[in-house]
């Protein structure tokens, strides 16, 4: 059996399957929510379904690469994606997209995976540099410096959402590569208590489109008036989707004689297929679809936890458990502000949203979980050293006795009788 076939037999594809099975439904998910838009929902099911073939190659030859030989992109993709949000904010479009070549993506998440990745690398050698870099300490400096470059670009840009989901991966890192809970527990209490200062002073300064969204959110949450006509038309609408959905919901591409408020055009027809997915899908599936969405999710996240129980090494730990931190933080997000459990940023739901580049970096990154399950018994090279280490003592010991039977020729003649 050659050593690919044995890669290609040794993956998770239970981890493969869950993964297409909600990219498929994604596919129809945004067929039905894109249906007012020009072009109808066909069209641009017809993208995403390119954008998947296109992440679907990158998948498989991430998951049949050694994921050691990946931590040498991560300096470049790092750099690049420092590079990438700081044109975005001088010539992206108002949510911070970049074009090339007629496709658009957001440097904003491609600096995430990029930065857990330069986590990983640099958490994994850093005590090979100096003995003293293995302290708690140092690794929560070398995590928060990788960290806040990047954190900070997105708050200038504005981004709520993209800068929400740092925080869970951020602290799951801390977590993985051994910082202990009385640090974890002072950070955790040092955020809460710089919190008011960030709402009401830093906050309104970057993002007065998020501080606005985070007043209605509350103002919803209490009961207050909100003006349902304007910035609380979206989160009221499609709340109420969810809400009266049932059991059953309305059905597929339901239309206005079932009472899809939808098909009636109350969803936001710009963000339905994308930030208002779930809103559509809870609608149309009622609860046990959305149950069943929520269970597929989560057989995902477990699947990558699993896998990161059993990865060789550090690195490989922080590369799944920063994978579901981030995955988890999406879904959370875009499923809780469409039921008004947190308020509404622009986050896209993982493999069911339209996304464009944003489904090839979800697709990357469980090639990385996967690389990290086939090669968890180490790569051919490894196998190689330990060959080599192993015959190198071999012969050391054979030098070593045929030393002490020079020295000592009687007590080799004793050991031969």
């Amino acid at each position: 059996m050659t050593p690919l076939l044995r890669k290609i037999l040794g993956m998770s594809w239970l981890l493969t399957l869950c993964m297409f099975a909600l990219l498929i439904l994604g596919v129809f998910t945004i067929e039905s929510a894109a249906r007012h838009l020009p072009g109808g929902g066909e069209a641009i099911a017809a993208k995403q379904v390119q954008w998947i073939f296109l992440g679907a190659g990158i998948y498989f030859i991430t998951a049949l690469v050694d994921y050691k030989w990946i931590k040498y992109l991560a300096a470049p993709m790092y750099v690049t994606g420092i590079i990438l949000m700081i044109i975005a904010m001088k010539y992206g479009n108002k949510v911070h997209q970049l074009e090339v070549g007629g496709l658009s993506f957001q440097p904003a998440q491609f600096s995430i995976v990029a930065g857990f990745i330069m986590m990983a690398w640099v958490l994994q050698d850093l005590a090979k540099w100096h003995p003293l870099l293995s302290l708690p300490g140092a690794k929560v400096a070398a995590i928060a410096v990788l960290a806040l470059i990047p954190f900070g670009l997105v708050a200038l840009m504005g981004d709520l959402g993209s800068a929400i989901v740092w925080l869970p991966v951020t602290a799951i890192v801390m977590l993985v590569s051994g910082v202990p809970f009385r640090y974890l527990a002072v950070i955790s209490l040092l955020g809460a208590a710089i919190m008011p200062i960030l709402f009401h002073v830093i906050l309104p300064s970057f993002s007065s489109r998020g501080a606005n969204r985070i007043e209605i959110y509350l103002d919803m949450l209490y009961g207050r008036k909100v003006d349902i006509t304007g910035d609380a038309y979206g989160p009221y609408y499609v709340s109420m989707a969810v809400g009266k959905s049932g059991y059953k919901g309305v059905g597929f591409k339901a239309d206005s004689s079932k009472r899809s408020l939808h098909a009636m055009g109350y969803i936001p027809k710009k963000t339905a297929h994308n930030d208002y997915v779930f809103g559509v899908f809870a609608e149309e599936q009622g609860f046990r679809g959305s149950l069943m969405l929520v269970l597929g999710f989560s057989l995902l996240l477990i699947q990558c936890i699993f896998i990161g129980y059993y990865s060789r090494d550090m690195s490989g730990q922080i590369l799944c458990g920063a994978v579901v931190g981030l995955l988890f933080a999406h879904i959370f997000e875009n499923i809780a502000m469409c039921v008004l459990l947190m308020p509404v940023t622009g986050i896209p739901l993982p493999f069911i949203s339209y996304s464009g580049t944003f489904v090839v970096m979800c697709m990357f990154m469980l090639g990385l979980v996967q690389s990290v399950w086939v090669h968890r018994k180490g790569g051919d090279g490894e196998v190689e050293e330990k060959v080599k280490l192993s015959k190198r003592g071999k012969q050391f010991k054979l030098n070593r006795r045929r030393s002490d039977e020079r020295v000592n020729p009687n007590q080799s003649t004793q050991r031969g009788s």
